[in-house]
Formats: structure tokens, C-alpha cells, sequence
């Protein structure tokens, strides 16, 4: 029997699907490497990723055979059981990491939300039951869940919901004096991005994560890096924090971990993860074998020193061509970041056009990212071609003349 597929555009969106998105007005069809299509042909190259997580491009084949011979095996048995993908992608994590153990889940804001909750259980069942405050930063984004979107620093996503989590505070980002004011016994964790993401592109400096590290020891609380984007290759290392002299306690990745399929993890000490029961966390779908064979692939193919020497390389390449435009346009105050996860901040006089000029850059064939108000995101493949690089810098230059004149 043959299946009838009912024909829909983009109309059918604001028909059926909760309006919390206002995507644009074309709908993807196709993908492949850094090229998208639309349903009229369309061809668009892609700086966004889908928001850092295809890092190795669309439909790649070493991803697509993994996704078709696994799910001719075994799909799903939760956790009632354990299965060999899962259990091959951990030992993986923990043998690249700091860490001895690792939770999976599915999202960014699962594994975040896992991350605090083991804090705050590891800290008032060995030290203190009033040990439970959590530092976090002005501008972060730790995901939507509700105890996530309150210790992100962005109070647009957390208000309007009714009595948010106590014990949460926020200061200033890269201010280590801010956090030595607010920092006490009390405190169990300090969560920081290594780049802030949705704030801007804004990366810690060395002296604040080292800082930040000194007060967690001092007061027995816990440094967790949420790595959801800056993970898995995007910073030119598996992990933005192995650029630096800091490991964490903790850390959570997402996004990029399944090449575009649903997973996250997070990853620990043993000593941390021990306090953790039967029944103390859990998930249904969390550690699907399916996902976590897709992610085994992607680990196996991005933790390689060739491909994240490549990422530098890309760096450059981006680079020196907003740099070029800047020159031409003056349109940039800062070009900033690391390896492929990289801001161009807008200037004064036109930060109000970033979204003409997304728009603009999409009319052109061009995917483009905001980070915040008034920064353009660039967060394509890893293993983007120079040819691809070039044809969407003139894209986006050709966009931006539309709207600057």
C-alpha cells in the first residue's frame, strides 16, 4: 500500500505549530555537505549549521551509513537496559576528557539540568544541606527547561513563568571581582560557557576561568563548563576548555555530539558521580542506541588532529574575509571568537539592521546566525570547503550592500 503525502508550505506553520519560532520563509528540503535546498530548488550555502550542530555538514556518509545499519539492529530499550552503543561512545568521551563518567540525554537543557542537579546533590550530601547557591553570568544560555532558562542570565526566557528556582545569581561575565563578592560557603557550583554563544560570541578570558577555578577549591563548590556549543571540534579542540590550563568538575555537551541527531551528555569525576543512585536521575530516551551510535561515528571522525588543525585553518579563512569587508564596509566594532564558532559585532549605526541583513543574506542563497542584538554568528562545518567559504563571503557582501546602500 502506498503512502499519500499530504503537500505543505511554510502557511502550514502558522497553522499547527506553537508560535514560540518565527522561521524564515522558506522551508528546507534537502541538505548535503554545506548546501541546502529549498522546495523551489533554492540552493543556500550554510554558515549557521543548524546553531553549531551539523559539524560535519549535512547527510555525511559515513553518519548516514552508521544511522542505517544501526537501525536495522536496535533502536530503543531505555534504560531498563544498557546497549553497546552507548556503552562504546562513553568510554570514548571519558578516555578523550577529564571526566571517568558520563550521563546522556537528549538536548543541550537535559544535560545542563542534570549538571545542576548533581551539583546540588553532590554538594549538600557531602558537605552542607544549605550548600545550594548556583553563580552563573549575565548573557548565558544554558537551555529552556525551566531550571536551565533561570540560571541562564537572560531574564526575557525565564520571566513570565510563575516562582523561579531560588538560590540563583548572576554576575557580570569575564568580572572575577563580581564573583569573589558574591561567592560564599554556601555556594556549590560556578557554571560558565568558555564562549559565550547566544551573549554575543563573547570568550572568557584565561585569568577569569583560572579565577573561577581558585574560588571553586577554596569553597569546595563545583566548576561546570556547559560545552553544548563550544564542544566537539568548534573551538580547533574536542573541548574548548583543553586550550586552557583549567579542567572542570563537570561538563555538558550537546549540539554537535550527534552530527545533527538529538543527544547530549554530561561528564564527570568518579568521586562527583558516585553520590548518584538508582532512581536519584533519569530519562526514557537518553542514551538511545540509535543516537549514540550516530554520535560514536561523529566523535570518531572529529577527534582527529588533522580535522582540528583544519578548524584553525577555517578560522583564518573567515577571518581575513569579514576583515576585507570591514575594510570596504566599516560595518564590524570587533570580529571575535574561536575556530568556527566566530562573531562579527555590528557597529552602533547598524546594529539595528542585523535582521535585514540575515534576511538579505538568505535572498542571496546565504544561511547566517544572530547572537544577540547586534552580532552576526558564524557556526558552519568543520569541515567546510574554502571554495564554499568564499562563495558566501560574497554572498554576505552582496547582502549587506542591499541593505546599507
Amino acid at each position: 500500500m502506498s503512502v499519500i503525502k499530504t503537500p505543505v508550505t511554510r502557511a502550514a506553520f502558522d497553522e499547527v505549530i506553537l508560535p514560540i519560532y518565527a522561521p524564515a520563509q522558506f522551508v528546507p528540503v534537502k541538505g548535503k555537505g554545506s548546501r541546502v535546498w529549498d522546495q523551489q530548488g533554492k540552493e543556500y550555502i550554510d554558515f549557521a549549521g543548524g546553531i553549531a550542530v551539523m559539524a560535519l555538514g549535512h547527510c555525511h556518509p559515513v553518519l548516514v551509513d552508521t544511522l542505517q545499519k544501526q537501525s536495522e539492529q536496535l533502536w530503543h530499550l531505555s534504560n531498563i537496559f544498557t546497549n553497546e552503543p552507548a556503552l562504546r561512545l562513553a568510554k570514548k568521551l571519558t578516555a578523550a576528557t577529564f571526566a571517568d563518567r558520563a550521563f546522556f540525554a537528549n538536548s543541550g537543557a537535559e544535560a545542563n539540568e542534570a549538571a545542576f542537579k548533581l551539583a546540588r546533590y553532590y554538594t549538600t550530601t557531602t558537605i552542607s544541606p544549605y550548600k545550594t547557591k548556583i553563580i552563573a553570568f549575565h548573557h548565558a544560555f544554558h537551555g529552556r527547561t525551566f531550571f536551565t532558562v533561570t540560571v541562564g542570565g537572560q531574564p526575557k526566557y525565564s520571566d513570565g513563568f510563575g516562582p523561579k528556582p531560588a538560590d540563583i545569581v548572576h554576575v557580570p561575565f569575564n568580572d572575577l571581582a563580581a564573583v569573589k563578592a558574591v561567592m560564599d560557603d554556601h555556594t556549590c557550583a560556578i557554571v560558565v560557557e568558555p564562549i559565550q554563544g547566544e551573549g554575543g560570541v563573547m570568550p572568557a578570558t584565561e585569568e577569569f576561568l583560572t579565577g573561577l577555578r581558585q574560588l571553586c577549591d577554596q569553597h569546595q563548590a563545583l566548576l561546570i563548563f556547559d560545552e553544548v556549543q563550544t564542544g566537539m571540534g568548534r573551538t580547533g579542540k574536542l573541548f574548548a576548555y583543553q586550550h586552557s590550563t583549567v579542567t572542570p568538575d563537570i561538563l555538558t555537551s550537546a549540539k554537535a555530539l550527534g552530527g545533527g541527531f538529538p543527544i547530549s551528555a554530561m561528564l564527570t569525576r568518579e568521586d562527583i558521580a558516585r553520590v548518584m543512585t538508582p532512581g536519584t536521575h533519569g530519562t526514557t530516551y537518553g542514551g538511545n542506541p540509535l543516537a549514540c551510535a550516530v554520535a560514536e561515528a561523529s566523535l570518531d571522525i572529529i577527534n582527529n588532529p588533522q580535522l582540528l588543525e583544519g578548524v584553525a585553518q577555517r578560522h583564518q579563512w573567515f577571518v581575513a574575509a569579514l576583515e576585507a569587508i570591514n575594510q570596504r564596509y566599516h560595518l564590524f566594532t570587533a570580529i571575535r571568537g574561536k575556530g568556527l564558532l566566530i562573531g562579527a559585532q555590528l557597529t552602533p549605526e547598524y546594529a539595528g539592521r542585523l535582521r535585514d541583513i540575515i534576511q538579505a543574506a538568505a535572498e542571496q542563497g546565504l544561511l547566517l546566525l544572530s547572537a544577540g542584538s547586534d552580532v552576526l554568528r558564524f557556526t558552519p562545518s568543520l569541515i567546510i570547503g574554502e571554495q564554499d567559504i568564499e562563495q558566501g563571503m560574497a554572498k554576505l557582501e552582496q547582502a549587506i550592500t542591499t541593505v546599507i546602500g
